[in-house]
């Protein structure tokens, strides 16, 4: 999920540079000038249709939960890496 938003941002940054530094954007309207650039206009309209779709939760959403893993299997001397491998932690030395 993260490298197909990445991918589109990418190409969407080079489409708007593109298109900003195109000298007829300036002299045509504003949708002309959309049309003129159709590998801008797509990769926009793509990234708008992804984060509707709710790819932004869903990038995000991994991260949240091995936080909340990790803040539960502390209190067992426990913890997990991003991917939910479990880490068992030596036992503390009670005297």
């Amino acid at each position: 999920m993260m490298h197909v938003i990445i991918m589109v941002s990418v190409c969407t940054a080079t489409g708007a540079w593109n298109w900003l530094i195109d000298p007829d954007t300036q002299k045509v309207s504003f949708f002309s000038s959309l049309w003129n650039h159709p590998f801008f206009t797509i990769s926009c309209i793509t990234l708008i249709a992804l984060f509707f779709a709710g790819i932004h939760k869903r990038v995000v959403a991994p991260s949240i939960i091995a936080a909340r893993c990790r803040t539960v299997l502390a209190e067992y001397n426990m913890s997990c890496d991003d991917t939910g491998k479990l880490i068992l932690k030596p036992r503390p030395h009670i005297q």
